[in-house]
Formats: structure tokens, C-alpha cells, sequence
């Protein structure tokens, strides 16, 4: 029984905890979004995952309804689509904690890169489609180096173009440093410092 054994067997207990305790909160997170403009509770995303499997992931909405209609992927702190509890979700990681579904259902880890969009995807050089090797996961090396893309791309006049240049370079290069190094034991030290990042 080896790595992926154990971490799979991991991600569904540690999903299904998670999943228990933070229920309060997710609930009257659920509450609030939903009082606010009445819109869906859950954002259902399109991601690529493992092996560019397609799938839609689950995340607090926080954005208004017709987000995707009125901009792209790369979200700035200061854009005007984000809701009022969607600015406070989005700062404390609230928003992530649904993920915890996808990780129950062996769509995501709770240790590996973020899942991107299909349009990120397609630009994969043939070093870079290695990432699509494992699950995509909560948390990874890449979002400890740079926990609020947001924060980036605030005042920025192309969002898009500042994701490009600004982060997804280094993000990409740690993504395949998770790739070529994974271990549980690397597992256990990313999330340590996930929420070392997190509390501070």
C-alpha cells in the first residue's frame, strides 16, 4: 500500500471531519449569500482536473449572479462583481471550505495544484501536462507563496494580463516542484504551513 493509498484514504477522512465540524459555519455562510441577493449559494466552476477530466467544482459564491457574463477568470479584489459577504468569505479562505465535497468525491485532494480552467490548460507545454497527473487539490506550494491572487491584481487595468505575467510563472513552477517532490510526508508539511499562512 503505498503514497496514493494512504492519501486518498487521508482526503476522504479528513473531508468528511472537516466537513462535520465546519457545518456551522457553512451553513450560516449558506444563509447570508443567499439573503443578500437571493442568487445560488454554490459558484459550480468548470475546472480540468486529473488526467483533463472535466468537472464543476464547489465553492461559496462570491460574486454576483452574472459574474461570468461580465468579466474573466482572474478576480482583483476591487472588482465590482464581488458581493459584500463575498468580500469577507474571500478573505479568510471561507469560500474554499465547500471544496471539501470535491475531495469526498475523488475529484479533488486536499494536497495538490489548484484546478485550473480549460483556457489556462491549453496553454500546458508538455512539461507543464504533468500537473494533470495527480488530483488537483485545496492547497499546494503555489498557494502558500501567494494565498490572495486578488491582492495582486487589485488596480490592475487587465486582470488577465497581470495573471499571466505576474503570477502564473512562479505558480506553474511550483506546481511542478509539488509534482516532481509529492510525498505524504510533503502532504503533511503544505498543509502545516497552509494554516500557519491562514492565522496570520
Amino acid at each position: 500500500m503505498g503514497y496514493e493509498f494512504w492519501k486518498r484514504g487521508f482526503d476522504v477522512v479528513a473531508s468528511l471531519v472537516g466537513l462535520v465540524v465546519l457545518s456551522p459555519v457553512m451553513i450560516v455562510v449558506a444563509i447570508l449569500i443567499k439573503l443578500e441577493d437571493g442568487g445560488p449559494v454554490f459558484y459550480r466552476g468548470l475546472r480540468v482536473g486529473f488526467r483533463r477530466q472535466e468537472f464543476r467544482t464547489f465553492k461559496f459564491r462570491t460574486m454576483n449572479v452574472t459574474a461570468e457574463k461580465a468579466g474573466g477568470s482572474s478576480t482583483p479584489d476591487d472588482d465590482p462583481r464581488i458581493t459584500k459577504i463575498g468580500k469577507f468569505i474571500r478573505k479568510y479562505k471561507i469560500d474554499e471550505l465547500p471544496q471539501l465535497i470535491d475531495v469526498l468525491r475523488g475529484t479533488m485532494s486536499i494536497v495538490g495544484p489548484r484546478p485550473e480552467v480549460r483556457h489556462y490548460v491549453d496553454m500546458f507545454t508538455e512539461e507543464e501536462k504533468s500537473i494533470l497527473s495527480v488530483r488537483p487539490g485545496i492547497t499546494d506550494w503555489a498557494s502558500i507563496w501567494n494565498p490572495d491572487e486578488g491582492a495582486i491584481l487589485a488596480g490592475s487595468s487587465d486582470p488577465e494580463k497581470a495573471y499571466m505575467e505576474e503570477i502564473r510563472p512562479e505558480k506553474i513552477r511550483l506546481q511542478l516542484k509539488y509534482i516532481k517532490e509529492r510525498s505524504f510526508w510533503k502532504d503533511i508539511v503544505i498543509m502545516m504551513q497552509t494554516l500557519k499562512v491562514i492565522i496570520k
